[in-house]
């Protein structure tokens, strides 16, 4: 079995997956946590996106497993030609989210929009390409942005959307990110239609749900696209190595 894990500032998601499907996917896994259930599953390989924790660290908190450990880098191969000027500023969650697209559909273009702190617009095409795409604050950091930036606004969190006129400045600061992200969202993918025809728009992310039904164009929300993507860039570099 494999198991892919996406290791974040606070919490880990994981996938457990036996050739190429998805077996179970936990959500919220403290770091201890995480060591606990990586002994419990014991997988035959491991492969890591980490924000925090460096290959030496995962590799000495992980010595009495008996798996190899991959940690997804820069440098790592990967099934896609990257078309990225700097390559070595790529997010390996951006890219491992390209190749969960590839997985998913095989036979079609797709734009991937990951509803994290920030949310990232990327294509990837039927000829195995990356494009790149578009880096724009998530909905947390625009309430914070807000809030932070101005004397007398508050701090709010994400509700579901509300109309588009606000009656009262709460109202108005949920409207200006929620409806603004959502025109934003409508707008890009019409932009990316002119530069990929017949693209499946793919959300992920924790905040994908307050979305998915607003956008004017058919969509699929897979939160567990990073992780797909993961376990096959762990299949592709054992293929590679045999």
């Amino acid at each position: 079995m494999n198991l892919a894990i996406d290791l974040g500032n606070t919490f880990a998601k994981t996938g457990l997956f036996h050739q190429g499907k998805c077996l179970e996917i936990h959500w919220k896994f403290t770091y201890s946590d995480l060591q606990k259930y990586v002994k419990s599953v014991n997988p035959e390989r491991i492969i890591v996106s980490s924000v925090s924790y460096s290959e030496e660290q995962l590799k000495e908190d992980f010595a009495d497993i008996d798996a190899q450990i991959f940690l997804l880098k820069n440098t790592t191969p990967v099934p896609l030609v990257k078309l990225y000027d700097t390559p070595e500023t790529l997010g390996a969650d951006r890219i491992a989210a390209g190749v969960g697209a590839r997985v998913v559909f095989p036979s079609e273009n797709a734009m991937i929009i990951d509803m994290g702190t920030c949310i990232t617009y990327d294509l990837v095409d039927t000829s195995e390409q990356f494009h790149g795409g578009i880096i724009s604050p998530g909905v947390n950091m625009r309430f914070k942005a807000m809030n932070t930036f101005t004397q007398r606004l508050p701090l709010l969190e994400p509700e579901a959307l509300p109309s588009i006129i606000g009656k009262s400045t709460k109202h108005a600061m949920q409207s200006g990110v929620m409806n603004g992200i959502c025109a934003e969202m409508n707008g890009f993918i019409e932009e990316y239609q002119k530069v990929l025809t017949k693209i499946n728009v793919i959300l992920c992310g924790g905040d994908a749900t307050f979305f998915a039904n607003r956008i004017k164009y058919p969509n699929f929300v897979i939160p567990e696209l990073v992780l797909i993507g993961l376990n096959r860039i762990l299949e592709y570099n054992v293929e590679q190595n045999k």
